[in-house]
C-alpha cells in the first residue's frame, strides 16, 4: 500500500467477490443477466431513436421518456459489464480509482432515474389538470431548468459519497463481498469508524429518494382523483390500468432501493448472495421494464417505430384495409 496522505492508506485496487456463497452458480447467473442487459440496451436505444426521428414526438412527455431511456442505459451499464466480466471470465480485480468512479456513476444515474420519474409524474399531473395550458406550462425552458436543477442535486449530493469513501483508510482487506462497488460494501472494509459515511448516505437517501417519493405519491393521488371522475367506465379502467403499470415500475425501483439500503444497516441475517442479487436487479430490472411499460404500450411510440424501422409493415396493413 502507499500513503494517499499522512492519514489515509490507499490500496492499489479491490477484489469484487461477485456472489459469495453461490460461486458454483455464477456461470448460470450470467445467462439471464446477459439477456436482461441486452434487452435493456435494445429497448432503451430504440426509444431514443424513435423519439429523435419522429417530429410528432418532440413533446415534453416523449422527450422525458427518451431521457429516461438514456439514464436507464447509463444505470445498468455502470455495473453490468463488470459483473458479466466476473461471471464469464472470473475477472474480479478493479482498480482503486475505477471502483470509486463506478460508485460515482451508479449514484448519479440512480438519482437521475428518481428525478426523471418525478418529472414524468408532474408531466402527467399537468396533462390531466391543465390540458389546455399543457404546452405553455411545460415549456422547453422550464423543463430544461428543472432537469439542470435535478442534475446539480445529483452531482452535489451523491458526488460526495465516493469522495468521502475514497479518503477512508483501507489497511488490510480489499475483498468486497459484492459484485460492484456499492458505497457501504466498500466503506465497511475501512479500518476506522464509518459513522459519518453511513449518516451522510442516510442524508442523501432522504434528500433524494424520500423527497421524490413524496412528490410522486402526491402527483399520483391527484391523478387517480381525476381519473375516478371520468364519465366513461371504459376510460376509467384504461387510465387506471396505465397508471397502475407506471406505479408498479416506480414502486419496484424505490422498494428495491430501500431494501438494498436497509440490509446494510439491519439485515445481518440476510445471505450475502441474496443481497447481491437484489442489488443487481435494482439497477437492471427498471431499465428492462421501463421501455415495455412506457413505450410498447403507447400507440404513438408503436406507430413511430413501425414508420421508421418497419415501413413495409405499415404499407402491408394499409393494403389490407
Amino acid at each position: 500500500m502507499s500513503a494517499l496522505n499522512t492519514s489515509v492508506l490507499r490500496p492499489a485496487g479491490f477484489i469484487l467477490m461477485g456472489f459469495p456463497g453461490i460461486e458454483h452458480m455464477q456461470h448460470w447467473l450470467s445467462i439471464p443477466f446477459t439477456v436482461l442487459y441486452i434487452t435493456a440496451l435494445v429497448g432503451n436505444s430504440t426509444i431514443i431513436l424513435v423519439v429523435k426521428f419522429e417530429n410528432n414526438l418532440h413533446t415534453p412527455m416523449y422527450v422525458l421518456l427518451s431521457v429516461l431511456a438514456l439514464v436507464d442505459i447509463g444505470l445498468c451499464t455502470t455495473t453490468l459489464p463488470k459483473i458479466l466480466e466476473i461471471l464469464w471470465l472470473n475477472s474480479k480485480d478493479i482498480s482503486f480509482e475505477g471502483c470509486f468512479i463506478q460508485m460515482f456513476f451508479i449514484y448519479i444515474f440512480a438519482a437521475l432515474e428518481s428525478s426523471i420519474l418525478v418529472m414524468m409524474a408532474y408531466d402527467r399531473y399537468v396533462a390531466i389538470y391543465s390540458p389546455l395550458r399543457y404546452a405553455a406550462i411545460l415549456s422547453k425552458t422550464l423543463m430544461g431548468k428543472i432537469f439542470v436543477a435535478f442534475l446539480t442535486r445529483a452531482i452535489v449530493l451523491t458526488g460526495l459519497i465516493p469522495t468521502f469513501a475514497s479518503r477512508l483508510p483501507y489497511c488490510s482487506s480489499v475483498s468486497i463481498p459484492h459484485c460492484y462497488c456499492d458505497h457501504m460494501a466498500v466503506a465497511k472494509l475501512a479500518c476506522t469508524n464509518i459513522i459519518m459515511n453511513s449518516n451522510y448516505g442516510l442524508f442523501v437517501a432522504i434528500s433524494i429518494i424520500g423527497v421524490d417519493v413524496i412528490f410522486i405519491g402526491f402527483s399520483y393521488i391527484m391523478i387517480f382523483r381525476a381519473v375516478l371522475k371520468l364519465g366513461s367506465k371504459g376510460a376509467r379502467l384504461k387510465a387506471l390500468n396505465t397508471c397502475g403499470s407506471h406505479l408498479f415500475v416506480i414502486m419496484y425501483f424505490y422498494i428495491t432501493s430501500l431494501f438494498n439500503y436497509l440490509v446494510y444497516r439491519f439485515g445481518k441475517d440476510v445471505p450475502v448472495h441474496v443481497h447481491s442479487i437484489f442489488a443487481v436487479l435494482y439497477l437492471l430490472i427498471p431499465p428492462v421494464l421501463n421501455p415495455m411499460v412506457y413505450a410498447v404500450r403507447t400507440k404513438e411510440i408503436r406507430h413511430a417505430f413501425l414508420k421508421h424501422f418497419l415501413p413495409s409493415k405499415i404499407d402491408s396493413d394499409l393494403s389490407h384495409r
